[in-house]
């Protein structure tokens, strides 16, 4: 495994577009690790609706920066007491959606530091006590991968609750009533040699455990190079500075169906008109490979009857797109 250094970088924007560079263009001879910390942010999902995300006065008010990223699953909030990971590797056709493949390596960290009720649960989430400590998602492209995690190391959780709207129906499916109750920081239940550790300090720590060293110079480090960073700040200014990417259009709709499933929520925004669908929009927290907009182009402009969206849904890979769901489940989110 290979270790690249973020240089202590601490903006979103830059950081994301490392982790893309990497996926997209670094030679992957063998997997690659990289961490990174980010001053207080708030990480889309990819096919998220940002704007019903986030509460858009306070994170103005506060400077957060909103940035989407390349992978799916829901929104996360940043800050100096979060840390981040991401595993880069080939993508071997068993590994996407294996999240406790991906994630073993941090749960056994963790353990070692004498937080042993730390576990995966769920679809994507690492908790301890049924409390969720990281949120995981993950990214495929021409063969390659990523899968990438929050670890909620010292994080302001009031922050967490100030900054994202949670929808009510996806803390009713968890069976709690707030996301204070459902979240948690792992330093509580570190060892006692461990409670003035800095987030950088855990960072080292995990670093060590998951190369196997007590010591760092055993670790092996890639340092990017000046057209490495050339390349990584393209991407920063094509997507991640790039308010159309963050954003994105959101128009007005007079048709909107929402359905919670097992892999997570779909949303679907339509203008129907005529019997026809004009226009729709696909949103969700859903892990899928592919453009969601090659589905949205299938369903554009055929009449809104459940025959016809059925026999448009026949021909997608829904699977493929969303998830461990059936054809049928989206004919009858649809219509």
């Amino acid at each position: 495994m290979i270790f690249v250094s973020n240089e202590g970088i601490t903006d979103p924007r830059i950081n994301l577009a490392i982790e893309t560079y990497l996926v997209q263009e670094m030679p992957l001879d063998e997997p690659i690790l990289l961490f990174y910390i980010n001053e207080p942010s708030i990480i889309i999902g990819r096919n998220q609706n940002t704007i019903e995300e986030i509460n858009t006065e306070y994170v103005e008010k506060q400077g957060i920066h909103v940035v989407r990223r390349l992978s799916g699953g829901g929104a996360v909030y940043h800050d100096g007491g979060n840390l981040n990971f991401s595993f880069i590797m080939p993508d071997d056709g068993e590994s996407f959606r294996n999240f406790g493949k991906v994630t073993q390596p941090i749960i056994d960290a963790l353990h070692d530091m004498g937080v042993e009720g730390a576990e995966l649960k769920g679809r994507n989430d690492l908790v301890i006590d049924d409390k969720k400590f990281s949120g995981n998602a993950m990214y495929s492209t021409n063969g390659r991968m990523f899968a990438h995690g929050t670890l909620m190391f010292d994080s302001d959780v009031n922050e967490v609750v100030n900054a994202l709207k949670v929808r009510k129906d996806k803390i009713e499916s968890k069976g709690i009533k707030s996301i204070r109750s459902r979240v948690t920081n792992i330093k509580p239940y570190l060892t006692d040699s461990h409670q003035n550790m800095s987030t950088e300090d855990f960072r080292q720590e995990i670093l060590l455990k998951i190369f196997e060293t007590d010591n760092l110079d055993d670790v092996n480090v890639y340092k990017l190079t000046e057209k490495d960073w050339e390349k990584i700040n393209a991407i920063s200014d094509k997507l991640y500075r790039n308010w159309d990417w963050n954003y994105g259009r959101s128009p007005e709709f007079d048709l909107v169906r929402r359905q919670r499933f097992a892999i997570g929520s779909i949303e679907a925004k339509m203008n129907v008109s005529e019997g026809e669908i004009k226009e729709i929009k696909l949103f969700g927290d859903f892990f899928g490979l592919g453009e969601i907009s090659d589905v949205e182009k299938v369903l554009t402009g055929i009449k809104y009857d459940k025959e016809s969206i059925r026999e448009a849904v026949e021909t997608i890979d829904v699977k493929k797109y969303f998830g461990n769901i059936e054809s049928e489940d989206l004919v009858g989110l649809l219509y």
